[in-house]
């Protein structure tokens, strides 16, 4: 069975309309203002609109977000998975679960076996891990991959996926090296940074089984 697919930081309804067409089962909506994938609420809550009529989840992507714009966004948005991209703590993640239908998922820089035994503090609290690069100035869609060997043979004990420097010419290796049940791109099928391209989401979704 192929894995899960997630089509991050989308921007257009034509982008929205791309994924789905093509086989993706997630998309991501990022609003963290410093990225070139940047959208506002209003504009995260139309496309979440469109994407509603699809069979796929819809993923909202936060950074160390405030309180109040985390309700905020809940509330305008109510995607499907809010998705931490920063520092959030496993105190924050269970706030946030008690008061959201909304599955909650923690992307962890993979840096070294030392990030698998640390990240087991988000058991029970996070619904699901992404494995992504060490963060770098930009959390998420910077496109710097892993090592993917460190998942090589590890026993995960939550629901988990990778992301970071995929594209459609490695997503199938990736896939074979780490045994992934779900992959997540953004920089990887874009023609510049916060532009996605269509042919490369569509090639990237046909290398992943989709």
């Amino acid at each position: 069975m192929p894995p899960l697919v997630k089509i991050c930081g989308l921007k257009t309804i034509e982008e929205v309309d791309a994924a789905i067409r093509h086989g993706a089962t997630h998309i991501g909506l990022n609003h963290y203002e410093p990225s070139p994938r940047y959208v506002d609420l209003k504009t995260a809550a139309e496309l979440r609109k469109r994407a509603g009529a699809g069979n796929v989840k819809v993923a909202l992507l936060l950074v160390n977000a405030s309180q109040q714009l985390t309700g905020d966004a809940l509330g305008m948005i109510r995607p499907d998975i809010i998705q931490f991209h920063g520092n959030e703590t496993p105190e924050w993640l269970a706030v946030v679960k008690r008061l959201t239908p909304a599955d909650v998922w923690k992307a962890v820089g993979l840096k070294d076996f030392d990030t698998l035994v640390r990240m087991q503090k988000y058991h029970g609290v996070a619904d699901r891990i992404l494995f992504d690069a060490p963060a770098a100035a930009m959390p998420g869609g910077t496109g710097p991959r892993f090592d993917w060997s460190l998942l090589k043979n590890h026993r995960h004990s939550m629901d988990w996926g990778i992301a970071g420097g995929l594209t459609p010419a490695n997503v199938g290796e990736a896939i074979a090296a780490t045994g992934a049940p779900l992959v997540d791109v953004s920089s990887g099928v874009e023609s510049a940074p916060g532009v996605k391209d269509v042919d490369k989401i569509a090639a990237f979704l046909k290398a992943a089984g989709r």
